[in-house]
């Protein structure tokens, strides 16, 4: 076999498992997760999310975000962006949460404060208990 044959297969096989291995992580990152969760609610302890902090959980097949509002306490909205169906992302120093597809960001209660989406974030009631908070 040619030197030149072989050098084509060798970088036709580097350049399809370059592609596989970054084209996966992007796609999870970019298509919500389809988890077949049809429990009717998710407990959650306090205590898991302190002051300033967010957890994220699955209800009903949505990716869904708990975020620990200092000023105001708990709220629960869905992660999916209205624009384009990415999930949004927590971002704890700017106390915004931030969607990666084109920049769009929502301030804690889920409004557009800046960017592409024109429909605010999804909100899901929750319970709070003494110890717990319940989704669902």
């Amino acid at each position: 076999m040619e030197r030149r044959k072989i050098l084509k297969s060798s970088l036709a096989v580097l350049g399809t498992t370059a592609l596989v291995s970054l084209g996966y992580p992007v796609t999870r990152f970019v298509i919500p997760p389809t988890e077949n969760n049809n429990d009717e609610r998710v407990t959650i302890d306090k205590k898991e999310i302190p002051p300033g902090a967010a957890k994220e959980v699955t209800f009903q097949g949505t990716p869904i975000i708990i975020i620990n509002r200092k000023e105001s306490g708990f709220i629960a909205l869905s992660r999916v962006c209205g624009h384009l169906g990415c999930l949004v992302g927590y971002d704890k120093f700017q106390s915004k949460l931030v969607c990666p597809c084109h920049a769009g960001a929502f301030n804690l209660d889920g409004q557009v404060i800046s960017g592409p989406p024109s429909n605010p974030l999804n909100r899901y009631d929750i319970q709070l208990t003494s110890q717990h908070i319940i989704l669902g």
